[in-house]
């Protein structure tokens, strides 16, 4: 597990801690983190069992990276971890719900999922995010794997047009072909793209900026209303450029 000292001028009064959570009442915290996220803030249609809390079958399999203020007591950003031997556990991947990962077959020996990612509205200044990337990258360093991925959301409140420009504009970020992978629902990126100028979310442009590849055509979740790309990325060629936001060397 990792501490930091506060780096931004905004963060002097907080002290932030990265790391896996220990406990169930740290874990439903950042289920609610994510509820309050997803459903109260961008709509998500979640149907909970339990009243403001973000849970699914993936959950009880997943280890839950959160970013913790120590001097308020709060959970204010939080990544679920699927590794793949928790993924043969459970049968497969989230992703799997959305897109067919036939091509990315080989590497499921070597392969984490990553999901859920959100922070609080509060911290949203790049500090919160920087953790939680030091902090999968720890883990993937300390697990031995190779490759992560997740699914990358795109906000379709625009009907899907910016998702579907967004698209275009990544085909120098495709995938070779023998690792695309399939939407099960695709989005109609042809009938959608317009002449707008693609805005890139923060997210998946820090994933592309750290050398992941988009892994095909954007996939429609109903329940979230966002397109989904597949990013993957190898740990071994993470951009040197943005290394240090994303990956604390090993002996750094």
């Amino acid at each position: 597990m990792l501490r930091v000292s506060p780096q931004t001028s905004e963060q002097k009064s907080r002290s932030l801690w990265v790391g896996l959570a220990a406990t169930e009442s740290e874990i439903l915290a950042a289920q609610k983190l994510r509820y309050r996220v997803f459903a109260e803030e961008m709509g998500a249609r979640l149907n909970p069992r339990t009243p403001g809390v973000d849970r699914d079958h993936f959950d009880a399999y997943c280890q839950h990276l959160i970013v913790r203020d120590e001097a308020h007591g709060r959970i204010v950003g939080t990544y679920r971890i699927l590794t793949p031997e928790a993924a043969r556990k459970i049968g497969g991947y989230y992703s799997e719900t959305e897109f067919d990962l036939t091509r990315l077959q080989h590497l499921r020996p070597n392969l984490v999922e990553v999901g859920r990612s959100c922070i609080d509205p509060e911290y949203r200044t790049g500090a919160v995010i920087t953790l939680l990337w030091n902090g999968l990258a720890r883990f993937m360093q300390s697990g031995g794997y190779e490759y992560m991925m997740g699914c990358a959301s795109i906000g379709m409140a625009d009907g899907g047009h910016n998702a579907a420009n967004i698209f275009q504009a990544l085909a120098d970020k495709l995938a070779p072909v023998e690792y695309h992978v399939f939407p099960r629902h695709p989005l109609p990126v042809e009938m959608l793209a317009s002449e707008a100028r693609a805005e890139i979310p923060p997210l998946l442009k820090g994933y592309l900026r750290a050398g992941a590849q988009v892994c095909g055509a954007p996939a429609w979740d109903p329940d979230f209303n966002t397109a989904d790309l597949l990013i993957l990325l190898n740990m071994a060629r993470v951009d040197a450029r943005y290394a240090k936001h994303f990956v604390e060397r090993q002996g750094a």
